[in-house]
């Protein structure tokens, strides 16, 4: 007479695996939020961060990596030779260049009876019809100097600078006291992002800026170089600029300050992501508690199991597929959490929401993974358990 051989279908053991998680419902919970939190950590920097830095790098595509900046070492806007922009200008690689001079000892007001002291940061540049075009900046309102208005009182102020004077539209009366006289306000610019000093300023011709004291020294140059020779432009530019002492002068190029972002984004994401996979691996170590106090509340049931036939491999089984299930009910919601929070942090902050498919199956597959690895002791324990031993210790 042959034994008969215990057998355990494929449909049945999602139902026995998931006993002990319908039966403790807030057991379960609590068991998957560690999970959880693990994963949705690990969703949301991944996703945040992506998003982050694909709008940054739509920022330092669309400003340009090709504009360099030309000034005296130091940064104190010290002047250049009066042949800097020219020397610049016959420099390979060169495509537009345009001069700008901080008038240091001239302020800008709203009217005359501010005290000079009190200039609200603001600084009084001269500056060359060209320099929107350099810079690929952009009015708000009005007009930029031109040849015919350079030579009069007429002046542009910086985005920042128009914040400050409390100017928000313009009309012919608009006017502000600048270097002991009037100048008819003739445009507003929008924000300049490679440039912030000159959101700070306000800009005037090179014609008038004489009878201000201008003599003609540059103290900052802007240049737009050959995208494929921007290293090699920039190498040159302190000789052309100082042939005698190059060393003192500072060539800059202002979207790395953009590009030195990515890299603390980077850093930033490595440290997040350590603390994610530290919370994951405690929401593991919580499911691992959790199987081991399951088993032994569960003994009579494996007992009972055993004595009706059950083999150790279908109980090893049912408490491992128990503890994937548990693990994987975490993935999943910490999937959506995290992905919730990359959305909403996304829109907040006007940026495009990205999630990274690898970081989403990265995130599942570790927390399988998790599962498995915790589960696998309580299993192995579940299944070495004698019917009898069962029995009787229940």
């Amino acid at each position: 007479m042959t034994t008969p051989v215990s057998r355990l279908r494929a449909g049945d053991l999602v139902p026995l695996a998931t006993v002990g998680l319908r039966s403790r419902r807030t057991r379960t919970a609590l068991s998957t939020l560690g999970i959880a939190i693990g994963i949705a950590a690990i969703v949301a920097v991944l996703g945040i961060t992506r998003s982050s830095q694909s709008e940054l790098l739509d920022r330092i595509d669309r400003l340009g990596t090709n504009l360099l900046t030309v000034a005296e070492l130091g940064g104190n806007e010290e002047p250049l030779p009066p042949t800097a922009r020219t020397s610049i200008a016959r420099t390979d690689g060169v495509e537009h260049v345009t001069a700008t001079a901080q008038l240091h000892d001239t302020g800008v007001y709203r009217n005359d009876r501010i005290p000079a002291g009190q200039s609200g940061g603001m600084e009084v540049r001269v500056t060359e019809t060209t320099l929107l075009s350099t810079l690929d900046g952009h009015l708000a309102a009005g007009r930029f100097l031109t040849p015919a208005t350079s030579g009069y009182p007429v002046v542009v102020l910086g985005h920042g600078a128009a914040e400050t004077l409390g100017i928000a539209h313009l009309d012919p009366a608009t006017r502000v006291w600048l270097g002991g006289r009037w100048f008819t306000v003739a445009g507003i610019l929008q924000p300049v992002e490679l440039a912030p000093e000159i959101d700070r300023s306000a800009l005037i011709g090179t014609g008038i800026a004489a009878s201000l004291g201008y003599t003609g020294h540059p103290t900052l140059l802007y240049l737009r170089a050959a995208t494929e020779h921007v290293t090699k432009t920039a190498g040159l530019l302190a000789r052309a600029v100082n042939p005698q002492f190059p060393q003192e002068v500072a060539v800059t190029r202002p979207s790395d300050a953009l590009e030195s972002r990515l890299l603390v984004a980077d850093s930033t994401t490595s440290l997040l992501l350590g603390l994610g996979t530290v919370a994951l691996l405690v929401g593991g170590i919580g499911i691992a508690n959790v199987m081991v106090i399951s088993v032994l509340e569960r003994r009579t049931e494996i007992g009972l199991r055993r004595a009706l036939g059950a083999t150790r491999p279908h109980i090893a089984t049912q408490f491992l597929l128990e503890s994937l299930l548990l693990a994987t009910l975490g993935g999943l919601t910490g999937t959506i959490l995290g992905s919730a929070a990359t959305y909403i942090t996304a829109i907040n902050h006007h940026w495009h929401p990205l999630i990274p498919p690898t970081g989403i199956a990265a995130g599942l597959g570790a927390a399988v993974l998790i599962g498995a690895l915790a589960g696998l002791y309580p299993a192995t324990r579940a299944a070495r358990l004698a019917p009898t031993d069962a029995l009787r210790s229940a």
